[in-house]
Order: structure tokens, then C-alpha cells, then sequence
């Protein structure tokens, strides 16, 4: 369950990103080390923008890990894997279908109707959106998300990847 972003978290995440983060509305996942490691973002952006990505993964650490699952050919796999199973499209399609009810639910946006991400529901495009909605939604609603969470390393064992205090301009990298 999403919980508001306080400045802390807010402060964590533009650290984590090296930007100030747009569109955020709440923490989608906490990392066991207690950051924000997914963000769910607003539908549209403040400038208007349609934004179509409702969880974000910000921690540097999962998302070079998804990055470096990506340079192996893990997408290509999995989307083989996509074209030659039933069960799993039909599970992958139940999976854009939820993020698509969770973002409705926050607000619609006619120009992103029906577009999720990563993807979904015909192909495997984007990992850190699978293990963003993953964490976020929980295992069992995104299986490739669930796959990525399995094979990364845990990101969180040598403690945060940034400190914070307070502001965007005193959250610190640490490594």
C-alpha cells in the first residue's frame, strides 16, 4: 500500500535519482533498509505531460542491477518465453491490466489509456518497471517483476544507498 512521501523520503529520492523528482505522490516500497526504493507517480505531470510510468524504482543499486540483467539478454529470453507460453501472456497481460486499474484509480489520462509500461502486455521492454511494479503490487501480480526480483543480488546488503536529512539539499550519495 502506497504511503505518503514525507521530505525525508522526498530528499532520499533526489539523491538517489541526482535530480528533484517529478510527479511524486507517494512511497510504493520501502527498501529493507528503510529508503524509498519505488515512488508512484502522478498520471499527468505538473507541466501537463502525460506520465504513463505509476512506479518508479529509484534506488541506483536495483536499477543497475535491472541494468545489467537487461545487457544479458534477460529481456530477449523473456520475451521468447512470452511468445511461446499461454499461461505466462496470460499472466503477463493480468499484470498490465493491474497496473493500468492502479493508475485509473489515481486519475485517467485519455492520451496513456490502455498504454501501461515496460511492454506490457505484448512484450518485455523495460526491467526496472517489472521489478518497480512488482515491489510495488506485491509477488504474483507481475511475473517477469517477480523473475528480476529473484535474480538480482540484494541490493540493500551494504546498507543505503544514500543518507538524508531533511531536504532535497542535504540528502547526500553514499557510495
Amino acid at each position: 500500500m502506497p504511503e505518503p512521501a514525507t521530505d525525508a523520503d522526498l530528499a532520499a529520492v533526489a539523491a538517489q535519482l541526482g535530480r528533484t523528482p517529478r510527479g511524486t505522490r507517494a512511497v510504493a516500497h520501502r527498501c529493507p533498509c528503510g529508503r524509498p526504493d519505488v515512488v508512484e507517480t502522478t498520471p499527468r505531470l505538473a507541466d501537463g505531460t502525460p506520465f504513463p510510468t505509476l512506479f518508479y524504482l529509484t534506488c541506483p543499486r536495483a536499477v543497475a542491477g535491472c541494468s545489467r540483467l537487461e545487457s544479458a539478454g534477460l529481456m530477449r529470453q523473456m520475451a521468447q518465453r512470452l511468445a511461446d507460453d499461454p499461461e505466462l501472456a496470460d499472466r503477463y497481460l493480468a499484470a498490465h491490466r493491474d497496473y493500468l486499474a492502479r493508475r485509473e484509480a489515481i486519475g485517467r489520462v485519455p492520451e496513456i489509456e490502455g498504454i501501461s509500461a515496460g511492454g506490457m502486455p505484448g512484450r518485455v521492454k523495460c526491467l526496472h518497471v517489472h521489478l518497480g511494479h512488482a515491489l510495488a503490487a506485491g509477488p504474483g501480480v507481475n511475473p517477469f517483476g517477480d523473475e528480476v526480483l529473484e535474480l538480482l543480488e540484494p541490493w540493500w546488503a551494504d546498507g543505503p544507498c544514500v543518507q538524508s536529512v531533511g531536504s532535497a539539499r542535504s540528502a547526500e550519495p553514499t557510495g
